[in-house]
């Protein structure tokens, strides 16, 4: 196949623009960073252990009055979530340690019965109801937390060799960079509207990374089918036409996507709730980072490649 010399890209000069959205992601991944850094991750009971407990009253209950109940306890540092439609809530708290395991255990124990007994007799106008009570010590949620850094490092460099078996050395960084930008950008939006980060989140996360990976490796399939047809054009033709092709179809898979995780968001409360809004926030900026990371850093590294040819 032959390309017309006068044939256009498409609509969109995506290339023209990417020094510009290029510049404005690397401040977004840089403020996401300081930003994780100065003020830290709020972390669940999955990973920093503690006990947790969910509460549902048939009648009306305010936190205020939930959190007061329970701060007469004296059981350390307590948290009290409310959700769904205001009547359900989840009680955490950390416990206190003992001098061995099995007095911790035991002195636990005792929190939870008094912690079960207050909400029982305290609000037994309410007809409380409780629904679960997880307990995770601190050692394990040291080990998932770990356990949990470690799968996304190992996620990345895995998706580092894949990317540069399937296509190409020059595609795997702006791979990389694309999922790097993703996870660090969502997980700090997360984090900046004080929710709380748990091994769901984590895996609501990584399945953020294989669907932007996806949507990146339809791209970079595009890019290199298009380049066999428009060798003569340069690479930056190359490149818009690819994306120009694949638009359509890249706003209709993520759009249908966020409108799920949208519905999941408003009508569904507790984790899904939480799951639902790193999905939403991973999808905008996955496919914006598809379009405006991935691809334009392959032609960086085409130019790159280039220089060291001419050199």
């Amino acid at each position: 196949m032959t390309s017309n010399k006068n044939e256009s890209f498409g609509r969109f000069d995506f290339v023209g623009k990417a020094w510009l959205f290029g510049g404005i992601s690397l401040l977004l991944v840089v403020a996401s960073l300081i930003y994780l850094a100065v003020h830290g991750i709020n972390y669940g009971i999955d990973f920093k252990g503690g006990t947790e407990m969910q509460v549902k009253f048939a009648q009306g209950v305010t936190i205020d009055e939930v959190r007061q109940a329970i701060d007469e306890l004296k059981l350390g540092e307590v948290g009290v979530q409310s959700f769904g439609e205001g009547n359900e809530f989840i009680i955490r708290f950390q416990g206190k340690q003992g001098a061995t395991d099995k007095e911790t255990n035991e002195i636990l124990n005792a929190d939870i019965a008094k912690m079960r007994e207050t909400v029982t007799t305290k609000f037994a106008a309410a007809n409380p109801d409780i629904r679960r009570i997880d307990t995770v010590g601190p050692q394990v949620g040291a080990e998932l937390k770990r356990n949990g850094l470690l799968a996304v490092f190992y996620c990345l460099l895995v998706i580092l060799i894949y990317v540069a078996l399937r296509f190409d050395y020059k595609f795997a960084p702006g791979a990389v960079l694309c999922l790097f930008h993703d996870a660090v950008i969502t997980l700090a939006v997360f984090v900046l509207v004080g929710k709380e980060v748990n091994v769901s989140i984590l895996a609501a996360i990584m399945t953020l990374i294989g669907f932007s990976l996806n949507d990146t490796i339809v791209v970079f399939d595009r890019i290199r089918e298009t380049e066999g047809h428009y060798h003569d054009k340069g690479y930056g033709f190359v490149i818009n036409k690819s994306i120009n092709d694949m638009l359509i179809r890249t706003l209709i898979t993520s759009g249908t996507t966020f409108i799920s995780a949208l519905c999941l968001y408003i009508f569904a409360g507790g984790t899904v709730e939480d799951i639902a809004f790193s999905i939403c926030v991973g999808i905008f900026f996955g496919t914006y980072s598809s379009i405006y990371v991935a691809a334009p850093f392959v032609l960086l590294m085409e130019k790159m490649s280039l220089k060291k040819a001419k050199a």
